[in-house]
């Protein structure tokens, strides 16, 4: 079996784990950031930088990433990938992008969406400031979001609290809940704009793409053509920009209806206000009201009831 080994830079690991994604495994030896498992090669790539090919394709596969570095006959030559990155390969194609918000607050749904971007709308889109959800106010959502969806097909889907903590009390982990839902979103948006095929669908990545179909094991329908779950994927393709703050706009307003069901201005997030506004929702409406807008197995739920308690 052929051995070759190349030294790799960040860069060329970015681009070798986007490039191979669809044959990771999830068996690391020690030492490995990510391994790459195929009937004619396996590769593994070390935290040292240097990358191992073993196989009857070690050689052809090892030679796609190694370019002449210097004229010294008596070192190894060493090659780099030709061909872009994956993400730069991306990011000019017409592509659906999702995103979901809402994962990490103890008040409030879980939001997944889906957005589809013409790539002779990408200009168009990025132009009304688009950009990862997180690092815009509530108010610029406010304001950016109905022009996206004015602008882009788009698909939503809202996982109520009451739904979520039937999930939980299952035994569901929050990582499937989040692929079950980016998967029925794509579905619907998939539907919503065919006979129209995009060219990658881009999913913001929670899961490695093998185990975010493993989830979906028990799913009718799976979408799964042309799927990339990118790191940092609003930054790969103005899709999943759009996606985020879709998604993050109608949590914003599903924030707005609970508050209004409450009688009180639910907080986002997870921290010690919350804990403050769950106790007074304890006193008030009773512990049963949370069922129906906190995710309850979080820890605030118990900081809340000591509150309560204490009061």
């Amino acid at each position: 079996m052929s051995n070759y080994v190349i030294q790799a830079d960040q860069q060329l690991l970015d681009a070798l784990r986007a490039h191979y994604q669809d044959a990771l495994s999830d068996r690391l030896p020690a030492g490995a950031l990510f391994a790459v498992k195929r009937p004619d090669v396996v590769i593994t790539a070390y935290r040292s930088g240097k990358v191992l090919f073993q196989g009857k394709a070690a050689e052809q596969e090892a030679g796609k990433w190694m370019v002449k570095r210097g004229a010294d006959p008596g070192k190894r030559q060493e090659r780099e990938t030709a061909s872009p990155p994956l993400e730069h390969r991306l990011e000019k194609l017409s592509a659906i992008g999702s995103d979901e918000v809402g994962t990490g607050d103890y008040f409030g749904p879980i939001v997944v969406a889906a957005a589809y971007v013409d790539r002779s709308h990408i200009a168009k889109i990025a132009a009304l400031g688009v950009k990862d959800s997180k690092q815009l106010t509530d108010e610029a959502i406010h304001k950016i979001a109905p022009a996206i969806m004015e602008t882009a097909p788009y698909a939503v889907t809202v996982l109520d609290n009451a739904e979520y903590n039937r999930w939980q009390r299952s035994g569901m982990p929050q990582t499937k809940m989040k692929a079950l839902l980016h998967n029925r979103t794509l579905a619907k948006l998939v539907d919503a704009i065919a006979p129209i095929e995009p060219e990658a669908i881009i999913i913001d990545q929670f899961l490695e793409r093998g185990s975010y179909f493993r989830c979906l094991a028990d799913e009718t329908r799976i979408v799964s053509d042309r799927v990339h779950c990118l790191p940092k994927a609003e930054s790969v393709h103005v899709a999943v920009a759009a996606a985020s703050i879709i998604a993050r706009y109608v949590f914003l307003e599903e924030m707005e209806r609970l508050s209004r069901t409450v009688g009180l201005l639910l907080p986002k997030g997870a921290g010690a206000i919350v804990d403050e506004a769950a106790a007074r929702i304890i006193r008030e409406r009773g512990e049963e009201m949370l069922e129906t807008c906190a995710k309850l197995h979080f820890a605030n739920t118990k900081k809340a009831l000591d509150i309560a308690k204490h009061r």
